[in-house]
Order: C-alpha cells, then sequence, then structure tokens
C-alpha cells in the first residue's frame, strides 16, 4: 500500500489516473498513456518557462511512461517495430532534457505525442 500523498490534488489525480486506467485496455490504456505524458511534459515546460527547479519528476514521469509504452508493443502489431522505436526515441529525447531541460525540446516531444494522438483519432 502507498503512502497518503501530502499533496490532496496529486493523491486525486492519481486515483482518477488508476481509475482510468483500471477502466482500460489496448488503445484505450495508450491513449490514456500518452494523454499523461502529454500533461507531465506540460508540468515541466510550464516549470522551465517560470524558471522552476522542480522539473525533474514530471520528466521522469513522461520518460518512464515512454519506455513502458516501448515495452508493451504487442509483438504481433504491424508495427510493432516501429511504435518501439518511436517511444524509446522519445524517452530518450525527455531524458536528455533531465540534466537541463530545453523548453523548445520539451515542446517538441509534447507536439509529437499530440500528432500521434490526433492521428489516432
Amino acid at each position: 500500500m502507498q503512502m497518503p500523498s501530502r499533496n490532496p490534488a496529486a493523491a486525486y489525480r492519481r486515483v482518477a489516473l488508476e481509475a482510468r486506467i483500471e477502466a482500460s485496455a489496448g488503445a484505450d490504456l495508450t491513449r490514456v498513456c500518452l494523454e499523461e505524458a502529454l500533461i507531465a511534459l506540460g508540468q515541466a515546460h510550464g516549470g522551465v518557462m517560470r524558471g522552476s527547479l522542480s522539473v525533474r519528476e514530471p520528466l521522469m514521469r513522461a520518460q518512464t511512461i515512454m519506455l513502458w509504452l516501448g515495452r508493451s508493443v504487442a509483438e504481433g502489431h504491424p508495427l510493432a517495430e516501429s511504435l518501439r522505436a518511436f517511444y524509446g526515441g522519445l524517452a530518450s529525447q525527455i531524458g536528455a532534457n533531465l540534466q537541463h531541460a530545453d523548453p523548445g525540446a520539451i515542446a517538441a516531444i509534447r507536439q509529437d505525442i499530440s500528432d500521434i494522438l490526433e492521428a489516432a483519432g
């Protein structure tokens, strides 16, 4: 059992996310993950623009999501290798921002994820 968060908004968000994940499967689960990555990258981007030093956590969350998506692509999927390369590439790009966050790079990664979500309908 996880310890309750000291931040009620973060605890609520985590519970809501867990409920969405439990209710999702397949493409819906991928959409939930991509949306969560967008949120995390938006938090990181906003933090960088405000000069905040606390952008590491949202970047790590976004990177973890991309790594998980890359590892969870179904073996029989016709685009499996391309998807793994795409998610892995995004994870690497996010990781490159962990030491020195670049708002332009973060915005570009967010746009790539937005493009995928838009293409998926």
